[in-house]
């Protein structure tokens, strides 16, 4: 018998709170930021008509990251546009006076003088904001927690960040970065994740992964199509904020219906569901999906999800791996897609809610049925190769127990 899914129906908050962080004119802007990198390009929307069929729904589209600036995953776009807010606030300066060119220039360096960017990350996060330094000719310093794998490590180096594994969970190496920036001069956090008296990094970081929802939203009206469900993955919620946050922006109470996805090990926005108010969870958190390890929920993002999002939904590893083979081997006439593990949990649920008997009241409780059009977003690829190969390759977290 496999582990068994947890799910939690929203009833804490009502879809009529706005989401200023996420107005469409402020994404346009970040959008019109991130296209002045050269490393910009629109990431692919992969449609599996063929699984879709198969599950019982109208339509499966699936936002691939693992094409984002050559760096596997979706993160850069927050802690880049962080950045240059920062710069551009230290400065004196509109975003629209800062695009890649002069943000990278010897102007902008030696006006600014040196500045030390500090972070915590299992990975991904980490390695954008170390490359963001690199560009800028600027320090980073990244401190990862226990578990990390050595190949997101070695990625992070290569940027030519500090950064080191460290003997402490996520939530405490957060804590550890922050202490950390307070004993260099201008030393400065670019975490994405908030807590009381930090919120306008995490804030400027969650507009940063605006950009893809604003793709996405503009790729499914291109194919004519409008989603009517998101499965969204949380570690800190600051992705599945975002994203919320941008469609109830655009749609109002005409978004899609949003179902937040937690590994059982660190499942704070499903405990916080459950407990009817915000939560934390502690410990080790070991899972495959180890960009969702963390046990504090981000206070910006949460008051975003406690109101707009429908079902919080708390995921055994099998689920994940699952979804990694899916993506990996499709149907025939269905696209591949490279998923890591944290970037394939939506999938592998979203197959398991269509197929399994003793998730049918998740089902009917979110209407998913022939009508329905689901928008996931695969937020990585291999950043663990070796990982990524013992799952899908030789079987470890088989799919079913």
């Amino acid at each position: 018998m496999a582990e068994q899914i947890l799910w939690k129906m929203n009833d804490m908050g009502q879809k009529d709170q706005p989401c200023p962080l996420m107005t469409e004119a402020e994404i346009a802007q970040v959008r019109a930021f991130h296209q002045s990198f050269p490393q910009y390009a629109e990431t692919p929307l992969v449609c599996l008509p063929h699984l879709a069929q198969k599950l019982g729904v109208r339509g499966i589209f699936v936002k691939d990251e693992s094409k984002r600036f050559g760096l596997n995953a979706f993160k850069v776009l927050g802690g880049s546009y962080a950045m240059a807010k920062y710069i551009a606030g230290v400065l004196g300066r509109e975003m629209s006076e800062l695009p890649y060119e002069v943000l990278t220039g010897n102007a902008v360096r030696d006006a600014l003088g040196e500045v030390t960017f500090f972070t915590a990350t299992d990975g991904n996060h980490g390695r954008g904001v170390a490359w963001a330094a690199n560009q800028l000719g600027q320090k980073s310093v990244v401190y990862m927690p226990f578990g990390s794998a050595p190949y997101r490590l070695e990625k992070i180096q290569a940027e030519g960040a500090t950064a080191t594994i460290e003997d402490m969970n996520y939530d405490d190496a957060v804590r550890l970065a922050y202490r950390a920036s307070q004993n260099v001069p201008n030393g400065v956090v670019i975490q994405d994740t908030a807590w009381d008296g930090y919120e306008e990094i995490p804030g400027w970081i969650m507009q940063g992964y605006g950009t893809m929802a604003l793709e996405a939203d503009e790729q499914m009206q291109a194919a004519g199509m409008a989603p009517t469900h998101m499965l969204l993955q949380a570690g800190v919620g600051s992705l599945a904020g975002a994203v919320q946050g941008y469609f109830a922006e655009r749609y109002g109470n005409g978004c899609p219906k949003a179902v937040i996805v937690e590994p059982h090990v660190a499942d704070c926005h499903y405990q916080s569901a459950v407990a009817g108010g915000y939560r934390t969870v502690d410990g080790e958190m070991q899972t495959i999906m180890a960009g969702l390890a963390c046990g504090e929920p981000n206070t910006i993002s949460w008051e975003i999800l406690k109101h707009w999002s429908d079902c919080f939904v708390s995921c055994p590893d099998w689920v994940a791996a699952r979804g990694m083979r899916m993506s990996a081997a499709p149907l025939p006439g269905d696209a591949p897609i490279l998923s890591g593990e944290s970037g394939a949990v939506g999938l592998g649920l979203l197959s398991a809610i269509m197929e399994q008997d003793d998730l049918s009241g998740l089902r009917e409780a979110l209407g998913l049925d022939a009508d329905s059009v689901v928008l996931l977003f695969s937020t990585e690829g291999n950043t663990d190769p070796q990982k990524y190969q013992d799952i899908v390759w030789d079987g470890d977290t088989p799919s079913k127990q």
